[in-house]
């Protein structure tokens, strides 16, 4: 009988302490589930903070966000970190996409919202663009989402828009103006070049690059407007007619002007036949030939002339 009582109580001893154990072992299983769940929204607000950049950007025309432009450098989006990170822990919780755009590392986004001071922040909803003006807390930031105040804020006009086509060229233009900057860094600092050399590099290849674009503008031009006169089928044809008129009228005047001449020659030598005759039939005695008559005084003179050459020709003969 003692033995059944000291074996019924070993077992239940064992029992016992059995059970502690699996009591233990759920509470420590209990503990780390926990720990494991809340460690869940803590990763996921860790992420909350998203980065836009050239290729993305097209991200934040649906849905809302609020965007930070910043950079590294600027002591007032140093000060802003804190506060931005904090808001970016509720953006899940609230439906909004909380991001940050480096402008350093983003020419073309600086480009194409005009970012003239940091930092700046905007207000995005489903394409429409408001820029934030309020004070930067975090308590700022969550109730003018939360109470939708951004509705007070004027949209930034669609001519503005970074989906525009003048933003989109200032977006380019951005983007050019750093390469330039990076090619003039690296000519100055890796080649060696003098800051004079790299400005007459890029001064000759603006102008040849101007040369080219005018020339291809040209051609587009030309093949797109064709002058009228060049696309009709008979241009060349008429053309060369014209030529060959203006040449015949040329020789046409060339004649009538060597006409003019022959007429003046031959009306001289008329005048001096006709003096000839004249002085061979001689003047009727005590009456001389009156002067002027049937003649010019140019005809008289050449007829005076042309009497003294005879009258010295007989002589010479007479000798």
């Amino acid at each position: 009988m003692a033995c059944l009582l000291a074996s019924s109580s070993n077992i239940g001893s064992t029992m016992f302490s059995l059970t502690r154990q699996t009591n233990q072992r759920s509470w420590i299983c209990c503990l780390f589930l926990v720990i494991y769940l809340t460690s869940l929204p803590v990763s996921a607000k860790r992420d909350g903070l998203r980065e836009v950049t050239d290729g993305t950007w097209e991200e934040i025309l649906t849905g809302e966000w609020m965007i930070e432009f910043y950079a590294p450098w600027c002591p007032a989006c140093q000060q802003l970190q804190p506060a931005w990170k904090e808001f970016a822990d509720w953006g899940e919780d609230m439906g909004v996409n909380i991001a940050k755009v480096d402008v350093t590392e983003q020419p073309g986004l600086s480009g194409r919202f005009i970012i003239t001071s940091l930092p700046t922040i905007y207000h995005c909803k489903d394409g429409v663009f408001r820029k934030y003006q309020g004070a930067r807390t975090k308590d700022d930031f969550l109730s003018f989402v939360d109470e939708q105040k951004w509705r007070a804020v004027e949209p930034i006009s669609s001519w503005f828009g970074p989906s525009s086509f003048l933003m989109n060229s200032m977006s380019a233009l951005f983007k050019l103006s750093m390469f330039i900057r990076r090619c003039h860094n690296y000519m100055t600092e890796q080649l060696g070049i003098p800051v004079w050399g790299s400005y007459v590099i890029f001064g000759l290849a603006t102008l040849f690059s101007g040369l080219a674009l005018g020339l291809l503008l040209v051609f587009i031009a030309d093949f797109a407007f064709p002058s009228r006169r060049f696309s009709s089928s008979d241009y060349y044809q008429k053309k060369q007619t014209m030529e060959q008129a203006r040449l015949i009228q040329r020789q046409e005047d060339e004649h009538e002007a060597d006409g003019e001449e022959d007429d003046d020659e031959e009306e001289d030598e008329d005048d001096q036949d006709d003096v000839w005759r004249r002085r061979r039939r001689g003047s009727p005695e005590g009456h001389p030939e009156p002067r002027g008559q049937g003649f010019s005084d140019e005809a008289l003179r050449k007829r005076v002339v042309a009497n003294r050459e005879e009258v010295d020709d007989d002589d010479e003969e007479d000798t």
